[in-house]
Order: C-alpha cells, then structure tokens, then sequence
C-alpha cells in the first residue's frame, strides 16, 4: 500500500473515546492535473461569525471563506451597508464573476447602463467584462452576501478596512485600493 493511502488508513481506523471529537484532515478529491496533496478542512461559522472588519461608518464585512478556506477557488462574504453608502465607482472585472445575494434592505445596482432596485431574495451573477456597481441609496441599512469567484477578493477587503481606519471611504478612495487587484474603473 502507497504511503499516503496507509496514513490515512491508520487515521481512519482510529478509535476515539465516546463523546470526543478530532479533527481529520483528508485529501481533496481531484482530477487529473489538481493538486492531491491539498488539505482542506470543514469551515464553519455560526450567525455573526467570520473575519469581521469595518469599512469605515458606512459598512461592514464578514469574510465567511476566503482563498486559504477554499484552495483559491471562491471568497464569500456578508457585508452589511448603511443608508447613504456610495458604493465603489462603476467599474469591471477582467476575470471574476461578481455575485450578490441580498438578505435584507434594497441594494441598488447598476449593470451596464441600467439601474436596478434589489430586493430580499435577489441574486446577480455578474461576469468579467459587465461595468457595475452598487450602493444603498434607501433609509435602511442593506446586507447581501457577496460571492466571487476565483478567490483573492478577500485581499482588497482587507485594504479597504485598513484604508477606512485612517480615512473616509469616497468612490475615490474606493477606486484606488481597488485597483491594486481585479478592477477597472470605467
């Protein structure tokens, strides 16, 4: 038996004492090129867990998975925005996919040159290539998840959290730190 098969057969034949929990790392199931050798874990986070950081007064992020949770292949997050927020400048990805899922509150969204209000319930997937943006011009806060594939996006977050700490966070200064990653603005 190979090595690596005889590792995790002895892990797998492990026997815990009753109510105790471990943890097991196991490889990632792949296809032909992917990388065997990656250990994943199980991520969860309960209702107002994640990496929290705030985006000045105006918002907030929750980073539920990020890159190292997922092998690179998605960032989520849960993002909440007050009544006023801007939003960042209109702008485009060259590769990701941008998506929204609002939970509570209207989320505007421009795609292309159309507006739209968005409800509880909606979903947009915006591909690479597609100007948008988003802000929250209703009396309500707004809270949407935001997916995006590949991962990395978690990064900007980050940057933008650390740039509210020390300023406000106009479109400008939106634009700026945006576009040190996936961003365009138009």
């Amino acid at each position: 038996m190979p090595r690596s098969q005889a590792a995790s057969a002895a892990v797998m034949s492990k026997v815990l004492a009753p109510g105790s929990v471990e943890k097991q790392k196991r490889p990632v199931a792949g296809r032909v090129g992917s990388r065997q050798d990656v250990r994943m874990q199980a991520v969860i986070h309960r209702p107002g867990e994640g990496e929290r950081h705030s985006a000045g007064r105006s918002a907030e992020v929750v980073i539920k998975a990020a890159g190292e949770d997922t092998s690179g292949s998605f960032f989520l997050s849960e993002s909440t925005i007050e009544p006023g927020f801007p939003g960042p400048p209109a702008h485009r990805h060259e590769t990701l996919h941008d998506m929204f899922y609002v939970l509570d509150g209207t989320l505007t969204m421009r795609l292309g040159e159309e507006t739209h209000e968005l409800g509880p319930g909606t979903f947009v997937c915006v591909p690479p290539g597609v100007i948008h943006t988003f802000s929250n011009h209703g009396d309500t806060p707004v809270r949407f998840l935001n997916f995006n594939t590949p991962s990395g996006w978690e990064h900007y977050m980050r940057d933008l959290a650390a740039a509210a700490r020390t300023r406000p966070l106009t479109p400008e200064t939106i634009g700026e730190i945006a576009s040190r990653y996936d961003f365009e603005a138009v």
